[in-house]
């Protein structure tokens, strides 16, 4: 009996034994930093505040908030993606892991610190999204600088050069005219519509234009207007020392849009989403498409119950690409354990990761494989040195 208790505390013993040992690792691997596109400057940002013992949420601020001061991509922050009036509006999220709080802004006018202002709604309001005008009242009212002239010479120049080139390309379908500025009608009121004296111009970068009546649903890809330059988000996910998660989001969304369009970047479930017992999602491309799945909430999900992330980002990336052949998007996902992966359709991605491990960020490149079946990507990396 004695050897036999003996064998079973030593056992027991073992097993504390691989436990802590375990739990050193998962503790030694934190923090994580993961955002998408090559956005090493914000990467580093949220790594020395992580690493520094910030928590998630204020770190995921302090990433993003260098993407907007560095006007990452142009499509970042102020000074970029006009507009139809010229004007550039910002949208951002953040969302805590730990509490499932989110906070977001959407078509912000004449305030440049997007990712604040979500903050802000998140832990001084009990609501989730604020937009347009009166997002901008409520973050100046919290304290962050306005109003500010959003616009640049970029920015301003670019609008112009489209303006002289009839408006083309646009978001509009099914509406007259087809190949001009507008004011744009539906084509069996566009008579009744010539006939009202009442009816303002939409000349001028003011924004704010009344353009008509119009009812417009979106049911095919906007690839050919999609692009890393033309349109994209910073979406960044951080888990922190005590593996707490939190996301983040900010964008100035799609180039030369109807003024009032929301893209995913605010919408949750979409652009990005977190839970500390699983992990988080970011995501990037044709955000009018994208909301319409929620690939992020999906991709938590789908890791909830046992997918691997490059199998979970595959899958919701298929998902959409099966009804969408010509959507251009991508994803990235990260375990709460620091396991990440990518998928995309229609372009090359790059993401951005720092752990403990590295020396500094790496980027990963992931490219779609066409197989005549379900869609597969290729994934590469490569180590940015020390600056």
């Amino acid at each position: 009996m004695a050897s036999r208790d003996l064998v079973l505390m030593l056992l027991v013993l073992l097993l504390l034994l691989i436990s802590s040992l375990g739990s050193s690792k998962v503790l030694g691997s934190y923090p994580v930093v993961v955002s998408t596109w090559p956005f090493v400057d914000a990467v580093r940002a949220a790594w020395r505040s992580a690493d520094a013992g910030s928590p998630a949420v204020d770190a995921v601020v302090d990433g993003c908030s260098e993407c907007e001061v560095l006007r990452c991509d142009g499509t970042v922050g102020p000074g970029g993606s006009p507009d139809e009036n010229g004007e550039t509006t910002i949208d951002a999220l953040v969302m805590n892991g730990t509490t499932m709080e989110v906070g977001a802004v959407a078509a912000m006018r004449f305030v440049k610190d997007g990712i604040k202002a979500a903050k802000l709604v998140m832990e001084h309001t009990k609501h989730t999204l604020l937009v347009g005008e009166q997002a901008s009242v409520f973050a100046m009212s919290m304290g962050l600088p306005g109003p500010t002239n959003l616009s640049s010479p970029e920015s301003t120049a670019k609008w112009l050069k489209w303006k002289e080139n009839s408006c083309q390309p646009n978001f509009w379908k099914n509406v007259i005219p087809a190949n001009g500025c507008g004011p744009y009608h539906l084509r069996n009121v566009a008579s009744n519509q010539e006939e009202n004296s009442c009816m303002p111009s939409n000349e001028g970068t003011s924004g704010g234009t009344w353009l008509g009546d119009s009812l417009l649903v979106s049911d095919h890809s906007n690839s050919k207007l999609i692009s890393q330059t033309s349109h994209d988000t910073i979406s960044m996910a951080v888990i922190d020392k005590d593996g707490r998660i939190a996301v983040g989001t900010s964008t100035n969304g799609a180039t030369f849009k109807i003024p009032g369009r929301v893209g995913d970047g605010p919408i949750v479930g979409s652009s990005a989403y977190a839970d500390d017992e699983v992990g988080a999602c970011g995501a990037t491309g044709d955000g009018d498409i994208m909301m319409r799945f929620l690939p992020c909430y999906q991709i938590v999900e789908s890791m909830r119950r046992g997918l691997e992330p490059q199998h979970a980002a595959i899958d919701a990336i298929s998902r959409i690409a099966r009804k969408y052949p010509d959507f251009v998007g991508a994803v990235f996902a990260l375990r709460k354990d620091g396991i990440h992966a990518g998928a995309c359709h229609g372009w090359t991605f790059q993401y951005s990761v720092r752990t403990p491990s590295m020396v500094d960020v790496e980027v990963f490149t992931v490219e779609p494989v066409i197989n005549n079946g379900p869609i597969l990507t290729k994934q590469t990396h490569a180590t940015f040195g020390l600056s």
